[in-house]
């Protein structure tokens, strides 16, 4: 069991349940439905009021009623099954590949795991947590590095006049599944980050994430001055001086937390370019700990390190004054025996020269192996960083791609999970790539399917609904503002959701383009329509606020009749009720601009079916029998609006409102099975892994293991 020294946030626990400490202080409870379970039968109604949070919901029990929890055999009876399950996942040596690669350090600047550490602001993070996931539940050997930001994201708020403010949400460390890491004396293991000068420190943190370990660098510590504490404070800070101080940490500061703790890895995986700089540092190791020379060393560290790029555009990367890099870097390539051009060439994007230190083509450059996350993104992805590979001669852009896929047990609703265990058997999850498995799904009964999705809707309602209570209840708000969030929404009503961040590209108010149309679709007295958005603006995106702020106006116009919703503060919590709880699920950026999209995969495995332009993973998932498609090869609002309400109109009501001999809507419900069919095993995280193994890990081991595992990290005292 975990030293207890090293978490404070458990309460001292009966002999006779010591081991829901060990399982609450251990991710894997919340892509486990008994895991959940076991928590949810020690006080249901706590269990609710908690969020969902084992940690604080332990810590609200007296001692008296954790004792009589010890002598209640029927809790006791499932909680010794738990226990085991767990117990036998940890242990299990199993690698879910047909080759095991050498371990893997992933790096990201976010992570999506629960909603109890916001350390994470949309897709990149969700992707990233589920790939930790993944990894643990196939056995890979990877450990995470990430930022601690002990403020967080930014909580949203919206006004009465739909603007969106925010306040910061602090993880809370009294209840959050986190474990100090500690050094030889006991004390909080405190790293120094190397060449920033005066000196900056990072006391380092871990998340057990099954059985792979995620370690978070917090420079809000004492040793630091009050600037250097606030720089892994928040997500993405809009301070390019302070943000390029995080980068830095995360990746130089990154790779020095594997190296003291001797953790060994060969692969260095890097999420984006956040934690870049871990190649150079990779570097300087190669040339001082290995003896190798310079060329020698950039040609190791490029063999055994993967890029993924997530930006559709040029623009959407971080670029780094010259003058700045130099600040901060002159040393740094004085000790890598390189002068100033050929550091700074590194990061050169050769389309805009001058514009500074550009860490995706400082990426693309130092890693051998790169990577889109969609077909359709490669393609893109190749066009845009052309010049890039141009020395190369090649004639080709040396990127590929692995499509982005979604932890199923994570997203999955607990009962269709459940009902999978029952109709595939209880080894389906091991096989969830395998598209003759999933082909079963037909022989569910379709009411079973049916009254399954129309709970999760019903529940989805009442959070949204009780949401809006609670708000009315500490805020007494405006009855307009009520209505806005979603206290009028019908259960029984053709529900469409909207869920993603809010930005131009996404086209968020496109469904509001024709609004005396949109008023026919949504009050059809016989078949009528209601949406639900929820969603984010960068806290610096103010037309991404103005988006926001035209759909919160919508919803309060009294013309629509409660019908358009807006779900405030959406994460990882609101997305799970949208996902399993929507009958369709919109999506329709401007083209190309959707790298992957992954929650239109998340509500598709949970039978929401799909309404999309094909774009991002659609194109690879659309069939023609699993959902909609739209628009056209160029995106036009005006015509994409037009496309997508004769869709509504035409195709969308009329199956879900056209009812069998059965008094179910027969056909809606074939479409369920065909999306659940054909989306599960084509973008399950399983598949996904597989790919990053396949195209990636195995052959780098590959090259790396008649040499050696070198470039590694660490002194060899601890594996991944």
């Amino acid at each position: 069991m975990n030293d207890p020294s090293a978490n404070i946030a458990i309460p001292e626990l009966p002999e006779e349940i010591a081991g829901l400490g060990e399982i609450a202080l251990n991710l894997w409870w919340t892509w486990n439905p008994k895991g959940k379970n076991i928590f949810r039968r020690l006080n249901p109604y706590l269990w609710k009021e908690s969020g969902h949070n084992p940690i604080a919901m332990l810590k609200r029990l007296t001692a008296k009623e954790l004792d009589l929890i010890g002598k209640n055999e029927n809790f006791m009876r499932e909680y010794r099954y738990v226990y085991a399950l767990f117990r036998e996942y940890m242990h299990d040596k199993t690698v879910y590949s047909e080759e095991e690669p050498l371990p893997i350090a992933y790096f990201c600047a976010e992570y999506g795991l629960h909603h109890s550490v916001p350390i994470y602001s949309g897709g990149l993070g969700f992707l990233a947590g589920d790939i930790l996931k993944e990894s643990s539940d196939m056995g890979l050997p990877m450990v995470g590095i990430g930022f601690m930001y002990p403020q967080g994201y930014v909580r949203q708020i919206i006004g009465s006049d739909g603007w969106q403010n925010g306040t910061n949400e602090p993880i809370d460390r009294d209840t959050a599944p986190i474990e100090r890491v500690l050094d030889k004396k006991g004390e909080h293991f405190t790293i120094r980050v190397p060449f920033i000068d005066p000196p900056v420190y990072a006391a380092i943190w871990k998340i057990n994430v099954g059985r792979v370990t995620l370690y978070l660098l917090d420079t809000d510590i004492e040793q630091n001055d009050p600037w250097d504490r606030q720089i892994s404070s928040r997500l993405y800070t809009p301070d390019m001086n302070q943000r390029l101080r995080q980068q830095i940490v995360l990746g130089i500061g990154g790779y020095r937390v594997l190296e003291e703790l001797g953790i060994e890895y060969s692969i260095l995986h890097l999420n984006e370019g956040h934690p870049a700089f871990a190649l150079f540092e990779r570097v300087r190791a190669c040339i001082e700990d290995e003896g190798m020379g310079l060329d020698e060393a950039i040609e190791a560290v490029k063999r055994s390190s993967i890029f993924t790029t997530h930006t559709p555009l040029q623009a959407g990367t971080d670029v780094y004054g010259f003058d700045m890099i130099s600040h901060y870097f002159e040393a740094y390539w004085k000790r890598l025996g390189m002068d100033k051009e050929r550091f700074m060439g590194f990061g050169i994007n050769p389309d805009a020269p001058s514009a500074g230190f550009n860490m995706t083509v400082f990426g693309l450059r130092m890693c051998g192996y790169r990577n889109a996350v969609s077909r359709k993104h490669r393609d893109v992805t190749r066009t845009i960083w052309q010049r890039v590979f141009d020395h190369d001669g090649a004639g080709s852009v040396p990127i590929d791609y692995v499509t982005n896929g979604v932890h199923l047990p994570t997203w999955l609703g607990d009962e269709l999970f459940e009902e999978l265990d029952r109709k595939l058997g209880e080894n389906w999850l091991h096989m969830q790539d395998n598209a003759d498995v999933w082909s079963r799904i037909e022989e569910l009964d379709d009411r079973k399917i049916w009254e399954l999705h129309y709970t999760y809707k019903v529940r989805m309602v009442n959070f949204i609904r009780e949401r809006v209570r609670r708000k009315w209840a500490d805020e007494g708000i405006d009855p307009l503002v009520a209505m806005a969030e979603g206290v009028m929404l019908d259960p029984d009503v053709l529900t469409i959701g909207f869920a993603r961040r809010m930005t131009a590209y996404k086209r968020p108010d496109l469904i509001l383009h024709d609004l005396e149309r949109l008023e026919k679709i949504i009050n059809n007295f016989a078949r009528p329509v209601q949406i639900i958005f929820s969603g984010k603006a960068h806290p610096s995106d103010n037309p991404g606020k103005k988006i926001l702020q035209r759909i919160f106006k919508a919803a309060q116009d009294p013309r629509f009749r409660g019908r358009i919703a807006f779900v405030e503060d959406y994460g990882e919590s609101v997305a799970k009720y949208l996902v399993r709880g929507c009958d369709v699920w919109l999506n329709n950026p401007l083209l190309p601009m959707e790298a992957c999209g992954t929650s239109g995969m998340k509500a598709a495995i949970n039978g929401t079916i799909h309404c999309s332009s094909l774009d991002g993973w659609w194109p690879e998932g659309y069939d023609g029998h699993n959902g909609w498609a739209f628009g056209g090869e160029r995106s036009d609002d005006a015509a994409d609006a037009a496309a997508l309400y004769d869709t509504i109109e035409q195709k969308i009501v009329p199956l879900y409102y056209t009812l069998d001999s059965r008094s179910l809507p027969g056909g809606w419900v074939k479409m369920m099975k065909a999306s659940m069919i054909s989306v599960a095993p084509k973008f399950c995280g399983r598949r996904m892994m597989k790919d990053y193994l396949e195209r990636f890990y195995i052959p780098i081991s590959k090259e790396l293991e008649p040499i050696s595992r070198i470039p590694m990290a660490g002194n060899g005292t601890q594996k991944v």
